[in-house]
């Protein structure tokens, strides 16, 4: 057998195929959510979102077969050139759905530069967080190295944050504050960044966000207690996402039906693809349906975990937590923002919205996943990256 097969019969399949069976409910619910609609752009989603699987599952079987430990080298230019692209995006990019930070390329093709920053600022973290005590014994401060690692996550965030994408912007939170805690930063620094971070909260709401921004989370406020809203204006989406969900009971109004409010058109045509699909999944499966992708997704967390559990090296469990921080913020920021548990933001929900840059990347980050699991047997008899520091979680 050789070494190429035996890496690709040492995948995780239980994994492969969670993700797979996500693709494809997803593909069918864009379908769904769009057959009906006058324009043919839009009515053939479907077809553009399968070519960018057909992509991505290219890179994810490369990447994968590949050993992980390519990150350490190609790290720095990743994330130069991600923000690169952040700064261009900034000055010559192209506005959809009220966010600057779009760039075309030729051929008409657009992708959305903040989706390679997320990934690229995985990778300097996780590479930070492993290898930064190496490069010299002052580094083996906590203090530094919470520096560093907020100055790499901090810079991208900021650029995010300017171009309009709320939503893309807030994920990076909890990927940093995931790969903080399990990179050997102690307790008591992880709670002083979070009180500074609530203590800044005020100030970011009243002077940082625009004032749709504020309205949506004002808007939500209100509608979760009872208060009157204008359903026709600034609450529009809120409301109707929520009697969508609400309205599809147990098992959901069915596929193609004209009785639904997204074929009504009262779900928007262009978001009901991407950050609103998931009321279209619950008024046409119900209950029943979103359930069962919800566990899909779990069983896909938990095993992710199980693969960060069994790596042997820091630097491979960085990487693995990080696409798990990731996935859970996008997931519980799209489904909690539709059943106003979150202000609305635009965020799609991973392997099943439409989006090419974002499948590409999500597939991406899977095959690091992938190749942590299958190169976890590489590194049994090397000396853990953390020896001669000093891991101190508890004090």
């Amino acid at each position: 057998m050789t070494p190429l097969l035996r890496k690709f019969l040492g995948l995780n399949w239980v994994l492969v195929f969670t993700m797979l069976g996500l693709i494809v409910f997803g593909i069918f619910s864009i379908y769904g959510a769009s057959w009906m609609r006058s324009d043919p752009a839009l009515v053939n989603k479907w077809r553009d979102q399968l070519n960018w699987v057909f992509i991505g599952l290219a890179v994810f079987f490369v990447v994968s077969l590949i050993d992980y430990h390519w990150v350490k080298w190609a790290s720095i230019p990743f994330y130069l050139g991600a923000l690169t692209l952040l700064l261009v995006a900034e000055f010559k990019g192209i506005e959809v759905h009220g966010t600057q930070g779009w760039l075309r390329i030729p051929g008409g093709i657009t992708f959305q530069p903040s989706q390679v920053a997320i990934a690229a600022g995985i990778i300097m973290l996780a590479v930070v967080l492993s290898h930064l005590h190496q490069v010299h014994a002052i580094f083996r401060n906590h203090f530094l190295r919470v520096f560093v690692a907020g100055a790499v996550g901090g810079l991208p965030f900021l650029l995010v944050l300017k171009s309009g994408d709320l939503g893309s912007a807030l994920v990076w939170a909890p990927v940093i504050g995931a790969m903080l805690l399990i990179g050997a930063i102690p307790f008591r620094y992880l709670i002083v960044i979070i009180l500074s971070g609530t203590l800044i909260l005020p100030f970011a709401y009243f002077f940082g966000l625009k004032d749709y921004q504020k309205k949506r989370i004002t808007v939500q406020i209100d509608m979760l207690m009872g208060r009157e809203v204008d359903i026709r204006n600034e609450a529009y989406s809120a409301h109707n996402n929520l009697m969508a969900i609400g309205s599809g009971g147990w098992g959901g109004k069915g596929f193609k039906n004209p009785d639904t409010l997204n074929y009504k058109g009262f779900i928007s045509k262009d978001t009901a693809i991407t950050d609103f699909i998931f009321p279209v999944i619950a008024e046409e499966h119900g209950f029943r349906g979103s359930f069962l992708m919800l566990s899909a997704f779990l069983l896909l967390l938990l095993q992710s975990l199980f693969v960060a559990f069994y790596a042997k090296d820091m630097i491979g469990r960085l990487l693995v937590v990080g696409v798990v921080a990731l996935f859970f913020a996008h997931i519980f920021q799209n489904v909690g923002m539709n059943v106003l548990l979150m202000p609305i933001t635009g965020i799609p929900l991973p392997l099943i919205s439409y989006g090419g840059t974002f499948m590409v990347m999500v597939l991406f980050l899977q095959g690091l996943l992938q190749s942590v699991w299958v190169h976890r047997h590489a590194t049994e008899n090397e000396k853990p990256e953390s020896s001669g520091m000093q891991v101190d979680h508890l004090t």
